[in-house]
C-alpha cells in the first residue's frame, strides 16, 4: 500500500487527494492502471500540488483532531504519507509529538523528509518505509494514527483496522480520511461536449475504483460504514467531520496548472471508459488553443470536500 493525500476516488488520486496523496472524495483516481502498476514516484509532483492546494482543509482537520485528544500526543503515524504535506501539518498541530511519515515509496519519503527540514520540523519528523498490511508490526505504537486514502488500498479493510487499533496507545485516536465529495471544476454545461461531463467521469472512476479494490490481495467487499468498522475493531467512534476546499473562479495559475495535470491523468487513465464524445471534450479542455480549455476559461474553479472518521481506544 502506498497512499496519497489526495482526495477521493474520483481522483487523480495519489494516484487524490495523496493518495495525498491529495485523494477519494475528490481527486479522481484518474489512472486506469492495475493497482500494482500505480507509479507513485511519477505522481509525486501532482500529489504534492494537490495536497498543498488543500492544505487549509488538512490544517483545519488536524486542529480538530488536536481538540479531540485530551492527553499529550507524543507519537503520530501518517500512514500513506505520500510527499509529506500533511505530515508537516500534523507536526505543526501536535508540537510535542514525533510524527512518522509511513509510505511504501522511497521517493515520496525523501520528499517528506525534505519538506519537514525546510519547515524546521526535521527534529520531530521521521520516515518509515513500510508496505501494508505486511509491515504493521514495524510501525510501533502511537497516540494518533492518520490514514488518508490509504485504507482503501488494503484488500481486507476490516483486518487492517484491527491492526491499526492494536497500534494505538490507551486513549489514542485513529483518523480515517475516506470519502467526501469528488472534485468539481466546471459548470454543468461547460460548452464543451454534452453537459454533465464531470458526473460521467465520476461514474467511470467509480467503475475503475471497484475493479482496483477487487484486484487487491485478500480483497473483501465491505460496506463503507466507517463507524461500524471502527466499532468492529474495538474502538469507540468519535464522530466524523467534512472539510471543504473551495477555490472559486478565476483560479490562481498554480491551481489552474494542477487542474490541467489532473485532467491529463484522467485522459491517460480513464480514456477507455469514456464515450467518444466525452474523450473529445477532455481533449478540448486540455488544448491550450481552445478558448474553452482549462488553460483559458475564466469560470474554472476547484471545489471538493474530505471526510474524516475517528475512533478512540479505551
Amino acid at each position: 500500500m502506498s497512499a496519497h493525500q489526495h482526495s477521493g476516488h474520483g481522483h487523480g488520486h495519489r494516484h487524490g487527494q495523496g493518495h495525498g496523496r491529495g485523494g477519494h472524495g475528490g481527486e479522481g483516481h484518474g489512472h486506469g492502471h492495475d493497482h500494482g502498476h500505480l507509479d507513485w514516484a511519477e505522481m509525486a509532483p501532482l500529489l504534492t500540488r494537490q495536497a498543498e492546494t488543500q492544505s487549509p482543509l488538512y490544517a483545519e482537520a488536524a486542529g480538530w483532531l488536536a481538540s479531540l485528544v485530551p492527553t499529550p500526543v507524543r507519537r503520530v503515524l501518517d500512514v500513506g504519507s505520500g510527499p509529506g504535506v500533511v505530515t508537516a501539518l500534523l507536526a505543526e498541530a501536535f508540537p510535542e509529538a514525533e510524527v512518522v511519515a509511513v509510505d511504501a515509496t522511497p521517493e515520496l519519503l525523501a520528499l517528506a523528509r525534505e519538506r519537514a527540514e525546510a519547515r524546521g520540523l526535521g527534529d520531530r519528523v521521521t520516515t518509515l518505509r513500510a508496505e501494508l498490511p505486511g509491515d504493521f508490526g514495524a510501525l510501533g505504537t502511537a497516540d494518533l494514527v492518520w490514514a488518508s486514502n490509504s485504507l482503501h488500498h488494503i484488500g481486507d479493510q476490516r483486518a487492517a483496522l484491527a491492526s491499526f487499533a492494536e497500534l494505538l496507545n490507551p486513549g489514542g485516536l485513529i483518523a480515517l480520511a475516506e470519502g467526501g465529495l469528488p472534485q468539481r471544476h466546471l459548470p454543468w454545461n461547460a460548452g464543451v461536449g454534452r453537459p454533465g461531463l464531470e458526473a460521467r467521469i465520476d461514474a467511470a472512476n467509480a467503475e475503475w475504483f471497484g475493479e482496483m479494490r477487487a484486484s487487491l490481495p485478500d480483497s473483501k467487499e465491505e460496506i463503507d460504514d466507517w463507524a461500524a468498522l471502527l466499532t468492529g475493531a474495538g474502538l469507540t467512534p468519535g464522530g466524523a467531520r467534512s472539510f471543504l476546499c473551495d477555490i472559486p473562479a478565476p483560479l490562481p495559475d498554480s491551481v489552474r496548472e494542477q487542474v490541467v495535470t489532473h485532467y491529463e491523468r484522467l485522459r491517460e487513465g480513464l480514456a477507455e471508459r469514456l464515450a467518444d464524445d466525452d474523450r473529445a471534450a477532455v481533449e478540448r479542455l486540455l488544448d491550450p488553443a481552445d478558448p474553452l480549455s482549462f488553460h483559458r476559461r475564466p469560470d474554472a474553479y476547484l471545489l471538493t470536500a474530505r471526510t474524516v472518521h475517528t475512533g478512540r481506544k479505551a
